[in-house]
């Protein structure tokens, strides 16, 4: 099985660690990992600002990059939701981005799906409060909030994941679904109703007497951490991948 490492442009040059922590959790599961070099951006921002061009460009070159890839295996589910929602108009059903909209996965449901939760090596006690946020393009496109399997325990691929970390308490929010109002550009064209949708998330999480606020889209635990840093509450941000990957708050 050989596994092309997708990362994010942002999380390349703003959250290496984490980066580092996807390539850890995959190579524990004992996965041939390669991070092809020609790689981009996906082309979200650009399709959020109506660029469609530059987008063309970038899908051009993505497929190019991991179409040799048995799976590609990215910890971001919007960019991961680019390539496979909205990468059709570039490619009158071609071949090559056929198999690579199949073949790739954000990194959890691919743990989730591909390995299995019952096949995971982790070995890892992570003893906090945790609160899980389901950003909405893991959510709504992917399914992440949804197992795929109907008799599993939990309703929720990144649950399954988390409970197999030894130690951990996840807390029970009001609203499991609910937007953080990152958005990308809607962060910026709508700041006051944008602070207000992280701020209500950012709450849930505190009124439920989480430690640790974790998921599987850095850009909205991004948008929650410049809040919660802003106004000095009492919670840490973590990607999923860190929890996974051991590392402590």
């Amino acid at each position: 099985m050989k596994i092309g490492l997708f990362i994010p442009c942002f999380m390349n040059e703003l959250y290496p660690d984490i980066c580092k922590a996807t390539y850890q959790v995959l190579k524990r599961q004992g996965l041939n990992v390669e991070y092809p070099l020609n790689q981009t951006c996906c082309g979200q921002p650009m399709a959020n600002s109506g660029c469609s061009k530059d987008v063309k460009n970038l899908a051009i070159n993505f497929v190019n990059t991991f179409k040799e890839f048995d799976y590609i295996v990215a910890p971001s589910g919007s960019c991961v939701s680019m390539v496979k929602e909205h990468y059709n108009e570039f490619f009158n059903n071609d071949k090559d981005y056929n198999k690579v909209k199949a073949s790739i996965y954000e990194v959890c449901e691919f743990l989730h799906d591909i390995i299995k939760v019952e096949n995971l090596n982790l070995n890892i006690s992570f003893p906090y409060k945790v609160g899980l946020h389901n950003s909405c393009h893991g959510h709504r496109v992917l399914k992440l909030g949804t197992a795929s399997e109907l008799n599993v325990p939990y309703n929720s691929k990144l649950e399954n994941i988390l409970n197999t970390v030894n130690n951990i308490e996840l807390v029970e929010l009001k609203r499991k679904d609910e937007c953080c109002g990152f958005g990308g550009t809607f962060s910026v064209a709508e700041e006051d109703i944008s602070v207000a949708m992280g701020k209500d998330r950012i709450k849930d999480h505190l009124d439920s007497s989480a430690q640790i606020m974790t998921g599987a889209d850095m850009s909205c635990l991004m948008h929650m951490d410049g809040l919660i840093n802003r106004n000095n509450y009492p919670i840490k941000v973590m990607h999923i991948v860190e929890i996974l990957a051991g590392v402590k708050p």
